[in-house]
C-alpha cells in the first residue's frame, strides 16, 4: 500500500503517517517542513501545496493508492481544488479529514450524514461564507463545505469525508484538554459548566487515525461522522482530570445562565462547553458500522497528561491561546456566586 499524507508532521497527521509504516506501507509526506519533524521512513516530499509548480512535482512522485489529507483546515476551497487537480491522474483515493462544521445545523440541532450541509463552490476564495449572529455557521465550516466539494470535483467516487467534531489526546495543538488538566493540577475550586451530566463526544486521535487508515485502504466512497459513540459526562470528565493529575481540586458547577451573565465564553474560556443542542449531539452510528472503534475517554485524558508530564507541548500554534479562562476573572465569577 503506497500513502501520501498531506501533512504528516503533528498531531493526527503524525499519528497516520506513524501507524501507517507500523502497518508495513510505503509512505510518503508533503509538508513545508516549518513545523514538527518527519516521521523516521517517510518519503519526505517538500512543497507548498498552494503553489502549483509544487503540486506538479509531487505528482511526479506517485502513484499512490491513497491520500489522506490533514492539512485544509486553513485552506480556501479553490487551493483544495488545486492539489486534488494535480492529483487526480496519479492517485486512487482521497480520504479528506472535513469537520461537522460543514453541516447547515450545526450545532443547533442534531446530526447525521444525511443533514444538509453548507452551500460553498469549489473554486471560491479565503472571503467566501460570513459568521452568523450567535457564532453560526461559521467562515470555516463553508470554507471546510467548499473544501468537500473540490474533492468530490476531481475525485467523484473515489473520495471519503471524515468529519470529527473535537479531537483530543496525545500531542493535541489546541489547547482545550491540556487546559482542563493544568487547570485541574492547579486545583482549589474549579468553575465548572452545569449541568455536569451533559455528555460530551471528543475523539481520540489514535482512534481517528487507525479510521482513517481503514478508508485509505478501503474501496467504497462516503461520508462518516466521527464522534465518540458513548462520550462523558462533563461530571466524569473533571473528576478524571484531577485523578490522574494528583489534585484535590473543588469544582464549582454553575449555570449557563450565570455564566454568560458574568461574561463567560461558550467554547474557548471554559473549553469543551457549548449550550447548543446539537453540538454533542453528532450521529456516529454509520462510522462505528464501518469500523470507528472510540478507547474510554478517561484513557485519552489520561494519556494526554502522560504526554504533557514526558513532551510537553506540541508544535506552536495560535489556537492554543485562546482557551482557558483567565485565573483572575475565573476568582471573580467564583467569589460572586
Amino acid at each position: 500500500m503506497r500513502l501520501l499524507v498531506m501533512g504528516g508532521t503533528w498531531f493526527l497527521g503524525r499519528r497516520i503517517a506513524e501507524d501507517a509504516m507500523k502497518r508495513g506501507w510505503e509512505v510518503s509526506t508533503f509538508t513545508r517542513g516549518r513545523s514538527g519533524t518527519d516521521v523516521p521512513g517517510v518519503q519526505a516530499q517538500r512543497g507548498d501545496r498552494t503553489a502549483v509548480d509544487d503540486l506538479r512535482g509531487l505528482a511526479t512522485k506517485g502513484p499512490w493508492d491513497a491520500v489522506i489529507d490533514t492539512s485544509s483546515s486553513d485552506l480556501a476551497p479553490r487551493d483544495v481544488l488545486l492539489a486534488t487537480s494535480a492529483l487526480k491522474d496519479v492517485v486512487s483515493r482521497w480520504v479528506h479529514v472535513s469537520t461537522v462544521s460543514v453541516y447547515q445545523d450545526w450545532p443547533h440541532h442534531p446530526l447525521s450524514e444525511s443533514s444538509a450541509l453548507l452551500e460553498c463552490p469549489a473554486d471560491a476564495d479565503s472571503t467566501y461564507g460570513y459568521t452568523g449572529e450567535g457564532g453560526s455557521p461559521t467562515v470555516y465550516g463553508f470554507q471546510k463545505a467548499g473544501g468537500e466539494r473540490a474533492v468530490d470535483r476531481a475525485f467523484a467516487g473515489r473520495a471519503v469525508f471524515l468529519r470529527p467534531g473535537v479531537i483530543l489526546g496525545p500531542g493535541e495543538y489546541v489547547g482545550r484538554l491540556p487546559w482542563w488538566l493544568n487547570r485541574a493540577e492547579r486545583g482549589g475550586r474549579i468553575l465548572a459548566p452545569a449541568p455536569g451530566s451533559r455528555v460530551i463526544q471528543p475523539v481520540d486521535v489514535r482512534d481517528v487515525a487507525t479510521f482513517a487508515l481503514d478508508q485509505a485502504q478501503g474501496v467504497l466512497p462516503g461520508s462518516f461522522n466521527v464522534a465518540h459513540p458513548e462520550g462523558i459526562t462533563f461530571t466524569r470528565f473533571l473528576e478524571t482530570c484531577l485523578t490522574v493529575t494528583g489534585a484535590a481540586g473543588d469544582p464549582v458547577w454553575v449555570g449557563p445562565e450565570t455564566l454568560s451573565a458574568n461574561g463567560v465564553k461558550q467554547w474557548t474560556e471554559i473549553p469543551l462547553w457549548r449550550t447548543h443542542e446539537g453540538v454533542w449531539a453528532v450521529d456516529a452510528s454509520r462510522a462505528t458500522a464501518a469500523g470507528l472503534r472510540c478507547r474510554p475517554v478517561a484513557e485519552t485524558i489520561a494519556d494526554t497528561w502522560a504526554w504533557l508530564r514526558s513532551e510537553g507541548r506540541p508544535v506552536p500554534h495560535p489556537r492554543w491561546a485562546e482557551h482557558g479562562i483567565d485565573p483572575a476573572k475565573e476568582a471573580a465569577v467564583l467569589a460572586s456566586l
